[in-house]
């Protein structure tokens, strides 16, 4: 039995729950995952909108539930993640009771700091034990603890583990199947600052703690990445290399699926002999989520290269060097770490935002993160770069096409940092707070913490497509294929048919309305579709595009795009897709809110609807004149 109770009127039913507990970049998550494996879900806590994640762990005693808490530096909050923990701690949460026990953890390399927080929840009355992570850096480093003595001096069970080569998982396996019998510490740890101080040297004198050694390879790689020039430079370097790599490597692997979806929507024409439904399952179907799925290698890059940057510790680092440009803009490092988030997709900035302690800060960081270029704008920055650089190109060493998609994702920072400064020196004004970031040691990331780390992303990715994208391409072939104007066209051989049906279309309809507000950025009645369409999901814009030059029977949708021409007005018969247009294109998708996930997270986050709709205002409008500058600049360097 517990040595506590739930709070009056909460009944504990099924599984004991444990929370897990500790500081950030503890181990704490790599130790849950080793734990729960594939039977981990996350979700919210009920009524609150910071991320919770919950599983279970199969012991040879039974089953418990294991929560992995957010990482956290002190039970006295002051962000919106450390509330939570202390709510959740207390049974404050509704749905929510307190935990049956808790299981600490701590990185060893850091006790002293660790045993802070761990003061404050040994008074908790809630029956504890204590893991030990990162104890082969300890070692490695010269540093060493006595864990019985350590255990005798808190008064409670003390495991070691490494737990991302899983060395001591048994071992916590055993701890958690004998959670009943820890204990309630009989006499908790001081309150009072000075005298907590007092209680963590002795327990780190008991235990013989000893701090690994300065690493000084870490100190001295630290001398070149931490400096405010050279640091700089570096930084730009890795992520102009960042970009090459994910054009240049993902270039054939492209090719050979974008083959497969050709072959597989020839092989459908070929079989099915209804014409509308061949025309369904080739064009909606097979071509408009093959045309999404084709960027696949490129997404998986992304994540992979971001993963891996932040396994080995340079995004802090990164965080650290970028708080001194995050000031230009009346931010910190804080928010540059949510900055760096929204570049493979805003949601997860956006929820990043919740460790920090400044309620302005985190407004002008959220509706500033969309500007950041996310993974659902690489489709179609691809789409767009392969038009307007062709492959092969180079300049000098290096890949143009990389170099122009490098310019994109810069774009994309400096408009959200400009914006973040416009708005902390205006509607958002206030003085920043103090900003602590911890530096982690340079690690060696293994394979599992990498698939683990790029498998979730990609997997949404693709769901997506088979979901969210299936959908609205399907909705904008039915568009775009109806009325079928079969008396018009039974005269016309098929390529001829297929334009006349797309051009007296319910699409062509809608799009044609909006044209005049998009005519002056060069755009005509298809492309517009094609943006009505992506306000679901970007991406939507690549297979919306390919099914219109689909219906004019191009085989090769980028070559069909190439000689799409005006099909009415002053520019009838005119190439639509010139370079003014698709840079004119390019900054408008920089710049506009078109992500409805992106919207329904920052609703949850903010709890209003002001700011959204707020940041779709104005992203539109600076989409709108960024495009037609960018478009009018083109003009100006390389003609019309």
């Amino acid at each position: 039995m517990s040595c506590h109770a739930p709070e009056s009127g909460q009944v504990r039913t099924g599984n004991p729950e444990i929370a897990l507990l500790g500081s950030p970049n503890c181990g704490k998550s790599t130790l849950f995952n080793r734990l729960t494996g594939l039977s981990a879900h996350t979700g919210n806590y009920p009524g609150a909108t910071v991320t919770r994640t919950r599983g279970t762990a199969k012991l040879s005693t039974g089953t418990v539930s294991l929560t992995d808490l957010p990482g956290t530096y002190s039970l006295s909050p002051a962000s919106p993640d450390e509330q939570v923990v202390v709510d959740h701690l207390a049974g404050n949460i509704d749905g929510e009771t307190v935990p049956d026990a808790l299981l600490l953890i701590a990185d060893s390399t850091t006790l002293r700091r660790s045993l802070a927080l761990h003061a404050q929840a040994l008074s908790l009355g809630i029956p504890v034990a204590l893991v030990l992570t990162m104890v082969d850096e300890l070692r490695a480093g010269g540093g060493d603890v006595d864990v019985p003595r350590l255990s005798q001096a808190l008064g409670i069970p003390v495991v070691e583990v490494v737990a991302h080569k899983g060395r001591g998982i048994e071992d916590v396996r055993e701890l958690l199947g004998n959670w009943q019998s820890w204990q309630v510490p009989l006499i908790p740890p001081p309150a009072e600052a000075s005298e907590r101080t007092a209680w963590i040297d002795s327990i780190l004198a008991t235990s013989d703690w000893h701090a690994p050694r300065v690493n000084q390879l870490t100190r001295g790689v630290d001398r070149w990445l931490l400096h405010p020039v050279w640091g700089s430079l570096i930084f730009t370097a890795v992520m102009f290399l960042f970009f090459q790599v994910i054009f240049t490597v993902a270039a054939p692997i492209q090719d050979w699926i974008e083959g497969i979806f050709t072959s597989w929507g020839e092989t459908a024409a070929e079989h099915i002999s209804n014409p509308v439904l061949a025309d369904f399952v080739g064009t909606a179907l097979i071509g408009g989520v093959g045309g999404v799925l084709v960027f696949t290698p490129q997404i998986f890059l992304l994540y992979l290269l971001i993963s891996l940057l932040e396994a080995v510790g340079y995004m802090s680092r990164a965080a650290f060097l970028m708080d001194r440009v995050m000031a230009v803009s009346g931010l910190d490092g804080r928010a540059f770490v949510a900055m760096l988030s929204s570049m493979a997709c805003a949601v997860p900035g956006i929820m990043a935002t919740r460790t920090m302690p400044s309620s302005r800060d985190r407004i002008a960081t959220i509706i500033s993160a969309p500007l950041m270029t996310c993974s659902a704008r690489l489709p179609i920055y691809v789409l767009l770069i392969s038009l307007l650089v062709p492959s092969g190109t180079w300049w000098g060493p290096f890949n143009a096409q990389g170099a122009v998609l490098f310019g994109m994702y810069l774009l994309g920072g400096l408009a959200a940092m400009g914006a973040a400064g416009i708005f902390k020196a205006t509607i958002l004004r206030r003085g920043t707070l103090p900003f602590y970031l911890e530096m982690p040691p340079y690690r060696v990331p293994t394979l599992r913490e990498l698939a683990r780390a790029v498998w979730t992303p990609v997997w949404m990715f693709v769901r997506k497509a088979g979901t969210i994208i299936l959908i609205t391409t399907t909705v904008l072939w039915a568009l775009m294929s109806f009325p079928a104007h079969t008396e018009e066209t039974a005269q016309m051989d098929d390529a001829e048919a297929s334009a006349y049906v797309l051009d007296h279309s319910y699409a062509a309809g809608l799009g044609k309305a909006i044209e005049p507000i998009f005519a002056p950025l060069g755009f005509d009645w298809r492309v517009d579709i094609g943006l009505i369409g992506s306000f679901a999901a970007r991406e939507v814009f690549v297979s919306t595009m390919g099914q219109g030059v689909a219906a004019e029977d191009v085989e090769d949708p980028a070559e069909g795009l190439e000689a799409m021409t005006y099909t009415h007005g002053p520019h009838e018969g005119q190439q639509v897709m010139t370079a003014p247009t698709i840079v004119a294109l390019m900054v408008f998708y920089a710049f506009a809110m078109q992500c409805a996930s992106t919207l329904a997270v920052m609703f949850r986050e903010t709890n209003s609807w002001k700011w959204p709709l707020f940041t779709t205002g104005y992203m539109l409008v600076l989409a709108w004149v960024g495009a037609f500058v960018a478009r009018w600049l083109t003009i100006l360097v390389m003609g019309g």
